[in-house]
């Protein structure tokens, strides 16, 4: 069901992209005739950016098809990180549109041309801006749809082309009302929003490639379906990693009682995993937290070790709390924020403090990551 999800994707990705070329080559003609016949760089100028747009979509039904072959043995994770390449790519054509039309702007600014506009140029120009809003209103909206980060990057780019479009629009008007040429002015002013938006894809998606936090809303989904079961004492340490939009790998700790048998365990896991994957697509594997705190010792040491922690408002979440009663042992995670500079310091006083409440037991405080809600 998950692989028909991903095969449907892709196909829906490619046929927005073809759509997507088809109309930026129609504007591409349009313009350049319109630009040519006006002698206005800046119109020449915004259909050589739609061929680039052209040039976007081709890039990203090539990552798409790259990103939806399977797992071989040299890439045992699959290739859907291809697409956050892809990002990549049409950011930098984003950037050198952006640093083009600069340069070509300031340029009309030091040494401008008279420009001939005629009503019709100005009917077209006005024509490929709605078509142009309409395009990148649609690719982000299927892009959110398919989580495909290339297409909302096209729709991004397509959105400040039409931008771009209605600034040659208004010096259009202007040079037919008034007779002044002002597209070298206008075009500084939106090359500055090209290149502002093409290093924010660029952003977002090296972002990508390093590792972000994952969803909330999945992580709270995910974490909701295991607590479901009613085995389960709590859910913790969810780390997800992501191969590609909708490919995810991950692990999770749950807590468990621990009388409870190796077969037991094993149907228990084996349950998580298959409805985890069902219901969200997720590959999990599942760590095991025993809890054994019924005693009045394993009581009143866990108390001692929460009032303990509530002094260190930087600590998130204490879990993972294990007794080994006749090796006289006590084991508990912690999970600190980020911005807390000396996490071990703080693990070593809580420690120390234990300790020096209860010296006839070892006390073990373990440092876990916050990676997810």
């Amino acid at each position: 069901m998950v692989e028909e999800k991903k095969t449907n994707r892709t196909k829906e990705i490619v046929k927005v992209s073809f759509r997507g070329i088809g109309v930026n080559l129609v504007l591409v003609v349009f313009k350049a005739v319109v630009g040519l016949l006006a002698n206005s760089i800046a119109v020449v100028l915004d259909a050589v950016n739609n061929l680039s747009d052209a040039l976007s979509s081709i890039i990203t039904i090539i990552g798409t098809k790259i990103a939806g072959k399977g797992a071989d043995k040299k890439h045992p994770y699959g290739h859907g990180r291809v697409e956050y390449i892809t990002s990549s790519i049409i950011a930098v054509i984003m950037l050198a549109a952006g640093v083009t039309a600069l340069k070509e702007s300031i340029e009309k600014i030091i040494t401008p041309t008279k420009t001939d506009f005629k009503i019709y140029s100005v009917i077209i120009i006005a024509a490929a801006v709605g078509a142009k809003i309409v395009l990148g209103l649609y690719f982000r909206k299927k892009g959110k749809q398919f989580s495909s980060s290339s297409l909302i990057s096209s729709g991004t780019d397509a959105l400040f082309d039409a931008v771009l479009s209605t600034a040659t629009l208004v010096s259009a008007v202007v040079a037919i009302g008034w007779g002044y040429n002002i597209e070298g002015f206008l075009g500084v002013g939106i090359s500055v929003f090209i290149l502002k938006a093409g290093i924010e894809v660029m952003r977002d998606a090296i972002s990508e490639l390093i590792g972000v936090r994952i969803d909330s809303e999945l992580a709270e989904g995910i974490k909701s379906k295991i607590a479901s079961f009613e085995e389960i004492h709590g859910v913790y340490d969810l780390i997800l990693h992501t191969y590609g939009p909708g490919q995810l790998i991950g692990a999770v700790h749950v807590e468990i009682d621990d009388d409870l048998t190796a077969r037991q365990i094993d149907t228990l896991t084996r349950r998580i995993t298959a409805d985890v994957y069902h219901t969200f697509g997720v590959i999990l594997t599942v760590g095991i937290y025993a809890s054994n705190t019924s005693d009045d010792i394993s009581k009143t040491i866990r108390k001692a070790a929460e009032e303990k922690i509530r002094e260190y408002p930087q600590i998130l979440q204490m879990h993972g709390f294990y007794m080994e009663h006749e090796a006289k042992v006590v084991s508990l995670d912690i999970i600190l924020d980020f911005k807390e500079k000396n996490p071990k310091e703080i693990s070593e006083k809580i420690c120390a403090a234990l300790q020096s409440e209860f010296p006839e037991y070892r006390f073990y405080v373990n440092l876990d990551r916050d990676f997810s809600d």
